[in-house]
């Protein structure tokens, strides 16, 4: 037992250790700034943290502030706006309606339609999971695909026993596809995430004519492609054949039938979160007329309504003092310090001199250039977030190809497949299973395994489109 304490002390001695290590060791030649040093230092503790757990994952999340407030790496009022942002307050949205869910029972009647729908197979809800949550993220913000496709299937999987995703090999599995499906859905269309706008922006300017989305989804159809069959066919692997998640179809099926009908509560908070859902998912058909109607303040406003609603014997159906007990609240604090951690990287420009070490090294526009755009802005987004890692790269790209008289078009390509993947670090959306219970380790161990795959296999299929399809060089 005494081992086992001082392991853990070793733990929690080996961050500081490591952020001291960085400020001191790393290069100046590459990190001319202190405060680069240490944003990049306060990385590798959290990352250590993180993984290794000697301290709650949501305690972790706070070593952005207190680190910047030692060292003062950036302004704080940058880092500090992470932890109220428009995700967080998706983020808590979300969850206050999914708490009516469990209040009103509805969480069960949810588990038991999908489970007999889809059928308690875990490689059909694999494949389901993924195939929805890719879908869904084409053509939304991958943070509103993950905040509302993941409290479903923590519901059901609650429903059939395996509530404790972290103990959960099934569950760790299913939240991990989403998360996987959430990025790499948003490389399909430029309406996927902010990184893609970004992406589009700077190949306007580069070209001085209007992309067209649909050039965009001609063009990364290939590799969405490869990226969907490599992820799922990944994620089988962890699954043994004859899998199940709790009883048969047949079973489900009865189960759901022998549900009393819906009452006034239980419709009432189906249809807020319904309503939050379809408004977010819709946001380009109302924001001229509500501007300031994002979906971040409909799941707020839905949320609200939720504590009006009564229950048969005039009591609210929700209570804040109870409300606040069932909040996820490690959900939106991790997410906020993953944030964080990739403001301190961007603001204090180690992210930039990062990418400087990268236009050193050399292009000549081959695989190895290929490969090197790839892995560089692959890895930028598991630290900071995928809009951030564009506006660094994309610059960076189109400077090194033009100095070495290449096209950069193609390689801007090969940069936004980078941009949009990230695997192994529960920073940005793979915050949001880690708050639901999904082991960081877990996350990481899986994450690597994908992250070599990918590299290896997108890099060759980079390398061939530029080398014998003419339209991957052009918009």
């Amino acid at each position: 037992m005494e081992r086992k304490k001082d392991y853990r002390w070793l733990k929690l001695l080996m961050g500081p250790v490591l952020f001291v290590l960085c400020t001191c060791l790393l290069p100046s030649g590459v990190f001319p700034e202190m405060a680069q040093k240490s944003a990049v230092g306060t990385i590798a503790w959290m990352a250590f943290w993180w993984i290794t757990g000697p301290v709650d994952f949501a305690v972790t999340a706070f070593l952005p502030i207190a680190l910047n407030g030692l060292f003062s790496m950036v302004d704080m009022s940058a880092v500090i706006q992470n932890y109220a942002s428009e995700t967080i307050l998706l983020l808590l949205g979300a969850s206050i309606l999914t708490i009516s869910w469990e209040e009103t029972g509805l969480d069960k009647r949810i588990a038991a339609s999908f489970l007999a729908l889809i059928g308690s197979s875990m490689r059909s809800q694999i494949i389901f999971w993924y195939l929805l949550s890719a879908v869904l993220s084409a053509v939304l913000p991958n943070a509103v695909v993950c905040a509302t496709v993941t409290p479903i299937a923590v519901s059901m999987l609650r429903y059939v026993g395996e509530g404790e995703i972290g103990k959960s090999e099934k569950g760790s599995l299913l939240l991990l596809t989403i998360v996987y499906a959430a990025g790499v859905g948003g490389l399909a269309t430029p309406l996927g995430g902010a990184m893609n706008l970004v992406t589009v922006d700077y190949l306007q300017q580069l070209t001085g004519t209007e992309y067209f989305y649909v050039s965009w989804v001609v063009r990364f159809l290939p590799i969405f492609l490869a990226l969907v069959v490599i992820n799922i066919l990944y994620l089988l692997a962890f699954s043994k054949k004859g899998s199940e998640l709790g009883g048969s179809k047949e079973y489900f099926r009865q189960e759901f039938k022998r549900m009393p009908p819906m009452d006034s509560c239980e419709r009432a908070s189906f249809l807020l979160f319904v309503i939050a859902a379809v408004l977010a998912f819709t946001r380009q058909l109302y924001q001229d007329l509500l501007p300031g109607l994002k979906p971040a303040y409909v799941f707020i406003i839905c949320a609200i309504i939720s504590f009006l609603i009564k229950k048969k014997d005039g009591q609210p159906l929700l209570r804040w003092k109870n409300v606040q007990k069932k909040i996820i609240w490690d959900l939106i604090f991790i997410f906020a310090g993953g944030l964080a951690a990739g403001t301190l990287m961007n603001n204090s420009g180690a992210a930039a001199a990062l990418g400087e070490l990268v236009a050193n090294m050399g292009i000549d526009g081959g695989l190895v250039t290929i490969f090197v755009i790839f892995v560089f802005t692959l890895l930028l987004s598991d630290v900071t977030s995928n809009t951030a890692t564009a506006a660094i790269a994309m610059p960076i790209v189109i400077s090194i190809t033009q100095g070495a008289g290449l096209n950069p078009i193609p390689y801007i390509y090969v940069a936004s497949v980078g941009v949009n993947l990230s695997f192994m670090l529960p920073t940005s959306i793979r915050a949001i299973p880690v708050g639901y219970g999904l082991s960081p380790q877990y996350m990481l161990r899986k994450g690597i395994g994908i992250t070599a795959v990918v590299i290896v296999v997108i890099t060759l299929l980079c390398w061939a489109l530029l080398n014998f399809w003419p339209m991957f060089g052009t918009i």
